[in-house]
């Protein structure tokens, strides 16, 4: 294990990236480019855009991080796997975590979360078990609720965190996050912006108020695809167009999504503390 003093100040979107990763797996594997923006979902609570992009390099720093306080400091030497360890238990990052060249992972995940396609070979984590399942409902079918079941371990070892000692980590440690998104092709750009901009993002994911019907995309030809689940797609195209991070917000279920959302606000909140809030 390479000795790297990183973190997953960021955890609350490492372990939403791992359950997305399923998901992303199936694009990146069907080789399918993201469909063309629509117009806002049908029966979504509120609007969302397809994808957030980087602030231009000549906005400046927006959201600039305090240093941390010595005590909130893990103690040397700090590597990629004891600080997730310290964090999650070393169970959970045994059977969860990517951990070879995590902090590109990271920071290119938390990147991808705003955009409309991302690579499966960047995740940090390791996809939840199980597979895609839906339900007949009507002409088209849709989401099963028990869907969601397959995240709940992952939204379990979020809520169990303390995020303020990982933020006080990621503080501390932050000239490594920038660097590495410096590295992803961002010289001139800040990385806690990017960070808070993909938050408010996620925050903003539609809640709709019923089931959300799926379809698979007409195969034309002999031959069929041994694993049909991976295909589908959401009905609905203003759906179907959102980027990859809202779209796993809304495949993770309703109720997962509330209790993510709070563990993002609260984040933000932490990563903020010296910038006020948008109205």
């Amino acid at each position: 294990m390479n000795r790297l003093p990183y973190i997953a100040g960021a955890g609350v979107l490492v372990v939403l990236a791992g359950a997305g990763a399923w998901w992303w797996q199936q694009r990146a594997e069907r080789d399918i480019p993201p469909p063309a923006p629509a117009s806002a979902p049908a029966g979504a609570s509120a609007p969302a855009v397809a994808a957030v992009a980087p602030a231009p390099a000549s906005a400046g720093i927006r959201h600039p991080l305090e240093a941390a306080a010595p005590a909130d400091v893990l103690p040397e030497p700090v590597t990629v796997d004891g600080a997730l360890t310290h964090l999650f238990g070393r169970k959970a990052v045994l059977s969860m975590f990517q951990l070879d060249d995590f902090p590109r992972r990271l920071v290119a995940t938390v990147d991808n979360l705003g955009r409309g396609h991302a690579s499966a070979r960047l995740l940090p984590v390791n996809p939840p078990e199980g597979r895609f399942t839906v339900q007949e409902s009507g002409s088209e079918p849709v989401i099963s609720p028990d869907n969601g079941l397959r995240y709940t371990p992952y939204v379990l070892l979020l809520e169990t965190v303390d995020m303020r000692q990982a933020v006080a980590a990621y503080r501390a440690l932050y000239p490594l996050f920038q660097q590495a998104y410096e590295e992803l092709g961002y010289p001139k750009s800040y990385f806690n912006d990017r960070l808070v901009d993909v938050i408010d993002h996620l925050l903003a994911t539609p809640e709709p108020v019923g089931p959300l019907a799926v379809r698979l995309p007409e195969i034309k030809g002999p031959i069929q695809p041994e694993r049909p689940w991976v295909l589908y797609q959401f009905a609905d195209p203003a759906l179907e167009s959102l980027s990859a991070g809202q779209k796993l917000m809304l495949r993770i279920g309703p109720v997962n999504q509330r209790r993510v959302k709070a563990k993002l606000q609260e984040i933000r909140r932490l990563v903020t503390a010296s910038t006020p809030a948008p109205r």
